[in-house]
């Protein structure tokens, strides 16, 4: 094996007809399904930096390595270890060292990503979930395919949808994402689409003819370069061989779910029996969304709930802040300590979670939402202001 294909991202430039260069980056950990790392984020975030200013680079392409998978979520073995070598402090005096490193890189890869001068085209094929979900939610164009399988499963680890996931959750229509945070229910590429994380669809055979249709593209037109990037895909896309989305057959059941109030009534009606009834029959889909809730971690639903809310009236770099004290918490509490070792490193699947939903009081959600640095040394504490690259855009649009 070259050194080459060893490394954790592989970037390569492709010539387009028009004399320019289609960047591509593609997560090389296959055996982990791409599970992205720390090294993963530093080297795309300083290869995206280098490509901005180069002017022969018009677009950037995004893929895993293999067929199974984009990116099935981040790499917490690591972030496991940490946590059991640093002891729970109550209340945290200093948040983990390497839940530092691991949130920081990871979160401020997705910031800029997000503010990226140039289309970021994301070949969404296999399975796609936690980090991976927030990749692909930060690509200004997503491409998925019929074996497109994708979630936010964080409750069965006694984490909450991170990733950027309280913001896309709280922009899918009709608060379907407070559903699928809650769940963690296994979505396909239709469902990608009906909740707007994705724009195209191909066939998963059908990787060469996007690179032709980006490399044909006229990118020496006098126009945006994001609307030359679409008007290449959307010569590519067709939707025949797509199964029916889930999120749309359920729709109805979703919205009323949903709409019933508090997480508690929530819970209430995701016990009930007669949820998974559809024309009187049992659906296997809401029936596996339905034990996934059940069997996940109590606190992780409070706090999705909580979050889900906040988001909707948040910037994405305000979220992130949130996001990053929140995540620290986790890896400080037990239930995301407990969540791995049940799921991934016992494998038993029995975790003990610490509380009950109703032993779940709003000061012990807020707890987690609480700055995790003191005297203000968060990471973020810039993207809050008048400087941050969100209030930049704003005052551009005016």
């Amino acid at each position: 094996m070259s050194e080459e294909n060893q490394q954790p991202v592989i970037f390569e430039t492709i010539a387009t007809r028009c004399g320019h260069h289609i960047g591509t980056m593609t997560l090389n950990d296959p055996k982990a399904l791409n599970a992205l790392s720390v090294d993963m984020c530093k080297l795309m975030a300083n290869q995206l930096t280098k490509w901005a200013t180069d002017d022969s680079i018009v677009a950037i392409l995004l893929k895993g390595s293999g067929e199974k998978a984009f990116c099935a979520g981040g790499n917490i073995r690591k972030l496991y270890d940490s946590m059991i070598d640093t002891p729970p402090q109550v209340p945290m005096q200093q948040p983990n060292p390497y839940g530092v490193e691991f949130f920081e890189n990871e979160y401020s890869l997705y910031r800029q990503m997000h503010f990226y001068p140039k289309p970021i085209v994301l070949w969404g094929n296999g399975i796609v979930m936690g980090g991976g979900m927030g990749l692909m939610a930060m690509c200004s164009h997503r491409i998925v395919t019929e074996t497109t399988r994708f979630a936010m499963p964080e409750i069965t680890i006694g984490l909450y949808p991170d990733a950027t996931g309280s913001w896309f959750l709280a922009r899918m229509p009709a608060k379907i994402g407070l559903f699928l945070g809650l769940t963690g229910a296994n979505c396909n590429a239709n469902d990608a689409i009906f909740s707007s994380l994705a724009e195209y669809a191909v066939a998963s055979s059908e990787y060469d003819k996007v690179l032709d249709a980006l490399k044909q593209a006229n990118w020496q037109a006098d126009n945006n370069l994001h609307d030359i990037a679409s008007q290449a895909l959307a010569k590519i896309h067709h939707t025949e061989h797509l199964a029916d989305s889930h999120l749309m057959m359920h729709f109805n059941t979703i919205q009323a779910l949903v709409n019933k109030g508090s997480v508690h009534d929530i819970d209430a009606a995701l016990r009930d029996d007669n949820f998974t009834k559809v024309n009187g029959e049992t659906d296997k889909w809401l029936t596996k969304a339905v034990e996934t809730y059940q069997h996940g971690c109590p606190v992780s639903a409070a706090l999705t709930a909580e979050m889900f809310k906040r988001a909707s009236k948040l910037s994405l770099e305000q979220v992130l802040y949130m996001e990053m004290n929140a995540s620290l918490h986790c890896v400080n509490y037990p239930d995301f300590r407990e969540g791995v070792r049940a799921l991934l490193i016992d494998k038993d699947k029995s975790p003990k979670w610490s509380k009950t939903l109703d032993e779940c009081d709003a000061g012990y959600i807020q707890s987690h939402l609480a700055s995790a640095f003191p005297n203000s040394e968060h990471p973020f504490e810039a993207w809050l202001g008048s400087d941050s690259l969100s209030a930049k855009l704003a005052k551009r649009a005016v």
